[in-house]
């Protein structure tokens, strides 16, 4: 595919000079740094032809603000709009991508290839194309990159070891832009490289700890930190040793605050042994359980980044209600680009929307930092589905600000990518992506139901797949009802909301329907607030998520798209049409053989 579509923005489809460009040019668009990486344009500024020299060029000095204040008139110039008058500044300090790439040059829950920058063990990537990269993240805001899988697999110990020098030259590559480095590390290093063990308590460890940021920081001296998953999916973590994760957490933090190093530790723990057989144990309530009762025990160079949901990236949660009993401590917002449970880049799945969901229902002001799971990889176009690089750039608009709307972010995205097109046909493919993510949810997972998917590689339906396994994951769909109840009846999931919230969620009676199956437990002759039934309900969903993709592939078909984009998405969306058709046969079957409850309609559905 070729390199112009590796972004949606018209100057970075320019060569990068190899000269750098002085602030200084800056000056004469009357644009300014101001505080936080922000910037200031006079009203009455212009940006005459020398703009594109800023945007292809580096800054120095960490003047950033002015860098993103350059792509930000060019994009409104590009766009047809006003150039952005005043005051403009990140909402948040940290916008990080966390990137699940392994140095034998894998990518876990990667769709678009293989790593950008290991290979063998080691590094191995093209210095122009991630200079290219570093000027992709900055256009839409973006300053932490984290290079390495949270699952800390060999080599990867030696980016904060042997391969230091390479990691400083790395780093070096994406410093003009903004862009600081963070990798995630093993909890367990000290033990596995000088001694018998990792307790964070244990002075020795301390000492290592200290030892390696040092050396860290000063290969590296704007690095921007380590990120933790710990006591999760068999990694090692404190509770090894009987200590709480604010114990493991701050002990780093102190090993890297001298630095100005930031702690980013991930609140994913839960029990993956779990027996099926076991209902009184309920996975959504594990990180609120976990990390509740530690608010206000972190230091204050560590991050604790939650997933958006209490589950896992599933194709609607309600928010995680971490994010209510922590308010003493610094959050950060964790999102999946990586359309691990949504179609894996090969079905179109626009994140925009459930992202203005998400933002109307977190509490104000407890985010203090945002990072999203990666969606990039080695091929041409970065981001495998051509319309998957909407996410990274819509992520990248959020994390600045989360004023955008949905609608706006996409029409945008789609003005700058495709510029060809005319205004009836931009018009056309902005609003098959802002509906791409409900007819998704309609022939997979619709009501709450989570956890459907083929096991191992979740892509494709498999009602049943995760029913009898270890994850705590369960539907417990029988002759009679499903869901689960997770009401002060049942689990008690539920109170782990502020009254209010709570409130409404114990109710079937004013539960959203979206949710309705993720809190509750009912029978299929349940009838709805529309006056269907629960299981007429969930065929119907499921036939309109069909329908509704076959005329998604009819709009998409007739859109002239440029090549390579056009040959790629339609190949893309025959296999999403596929896959839409076997969601719907497979899950109406499943609950017809079940309830035996034949639709009402008369649709087929296989005996």
């Amino acid at each position: 595919m070729s390199e112009s579509r590796l972004s949606w923005l018209p100057f970075l489809e320019k060569p990068v000079p190899a000269d750098l460009t002085e602030p200084a040019q800056v000056a004469a668009f009357e644009l300014s740094q101001v505080p936080g990486a922000g910037f200031r344009l006079a009203p009455d500024a212009s940006l005459p032809e020398e703009a594109w020299s800023v945007a292809q060029g580096e800054i120095r000095g960490g003047r950033t603000g002015i860098l993103y204040g350059t792509y930000a008139c060019l994009e409104a110039l590009k766009l047809g709009r006003p150039l952005p008058e005043g005051l403009q500044q990140p909402l948040y300090d940290s916008r990080m991508i966390d990137c699940w790439d392994n140095m034998d040059g894998t990518v876990e829950r990667g769709y678009a290839g293989r790593s950008l920058w290991f290979e063998g063990g080691k590094f191995s990537y093209d210095p122009d194309r991630i200079r290219r990269l570093g000027r992709l993240l900055a256009s839409c805001g973006l300053n932490v990159l984290c290079l390495n899988n949270v699952n800390v697999h060999e080599p990867a110990q030696n980016l904060i070891a042997d391969w230091l020098p390479k990691l400083a030259a790395f780093a070096g590559l994406l410093r003009p832009f903004g862009v600081r480095l963070m990798t995630s590390i093993d909890f367990s290093q000290p033990m596995r490289e000088d001694g018998p063990t990792a307790d964070p308590l244990d002075a020795g460890v301390q000492a290592w700890w200290k030892e390696c940021a040092d050396r860290v920081w000063a290969a590296i001296p704007d690095f921007f930190g380590f990120l933790v998953k710990a006591d999760s999916e068999h990694r090692p973590g404190p509770f090894t040793y009987g200590r709480t994760h604010a114990e493991g957490a701050n002990m780093l933090a102190r090993a890297i605050a001298p630095h100005g190093g930031k702690l980013v530790w991930r609140a994913f723990v839960y029990n993956c042994m779990q027996d099926w057989r076991d209902t009184h144990t309920d996975r959504p309530c594990a990180a609120y359980d976990t990390y509740a009762p530690l608010d206000g025990q972190f230091d204050d160079n560590v991050i604790l980044q939650v997933k958006n949901g209490p589950f896992d990236f599933q194709v609607r949660e309600p928010v995680s209600p971490t994010f209510y009993a922590m308010p003493r401590t610094h959050l950060a917002l964790e999102v999946q680009l990586a359309q691990e449970y949504t179609g894996q880049q090969i079905d179109i799945y626009a994140m925009p929307p459930m992202w203005d969901e998400l933002l109307e229902d977190l509490p104000p002001q407890t985010v203090s930092a945002v990072a999203a799971v990666s969606n990039m990889g080695r091929d041409a176009n970065l981001c495998g589905h051509p319309f998957a690089a909407l996410n990274l750039y819509a992520f990248g608009r959020y994390a600045w600000s989360p004023a955008p709307r949905a609608a706006e972010v996409i029409r945008d995205w789609v003005g700058l990518t495709y510029p060809g097109l005319t205004a009836d046909e931009r018009k056309t493919l902005a609003g098959l992506l802002l509906d791409s993510r409900s007819v998704y949810e309609k022939y997979t997972a619709p009501l709450g139901l989570c956890w459907m998917v083929s096991p191992n590689n979740h892509y494709g339906p498999s009602p049943d797949g995760y029913e009898y396994q270890a994850w705590g994951t369960y539907h417990k769909a029988n002759r009679d009802a499903v869901g689960i109840d997770r009401t002060a009846k049942g689990t008690g999931y539920a109170a782990q909301y502020p009254p209010e919230m709570q409130a409404v969620y114990e109710d079937p009676a004013t539960c959203p329907d979206e949710l309705l199956l993720f809190f509750h437990r009912l029978r299929y002759d349940y009838v709805m607030r529309d006056g269907r039934t629960l299981i007429q309900r969930i065929y119907d969903d499921h036939f309109a998520g069909l329908e509704q993709t076959q005329k998604m592939a009819e709009t998409l078909y007739a859109l002239p798209l440029p090549e390579p984009d056009r040959t790629e998405a339609r190949e893309r969306m025959a296999l999403q049409l596929h896959d839409a058709r076997e969601w719907c046969d497979i899950v109406n079957t499943f609950f017809h053989r079940l309830s035996g409850v034949p639709d009402a309609h008369g649709r087929k559905i296989w005996d």
